[in-house]
């Protein structure tokens, strides 16, 4: 037996059954639900990582950014006493 036909199959059963009952629709619709919010958790927590390459650089070019400003800063102001 080929492998789609078994893809086919199991998706018919479980089309009969969310159509013929509410229960399993609304199971199904929140097992989909709760499957997007985990695919964006994981998605947050893999950018927002500070053990990831892409957000150590971006906090050292943050800390640059502010270290240049803060030290501009002070360099004016030394320069106004």
């Amino acid at each position: 037996m080929e492998y789609h036909y078994i893809w086919f199959f199991l998706f018919f059963i479980t089309a009969y059954f969310i159509i013929t009952d509410n229960s399993v629709a609304e199971a199904f619709y929140y097992v989909i639900k709760l499957l997007k919010f985990q695919y964006e958790k994981t998605k947050w927590w893999f950018i927002h990582n500070p053990a990831t390459p892409w957000a150590k650089y971006f906090m050292w070019r943050r800390s640059m950014k502010l270290a240049k400003e803060l030290l501009e800063e002070f360099q004016s102001t030394r320069d106004k006493l």
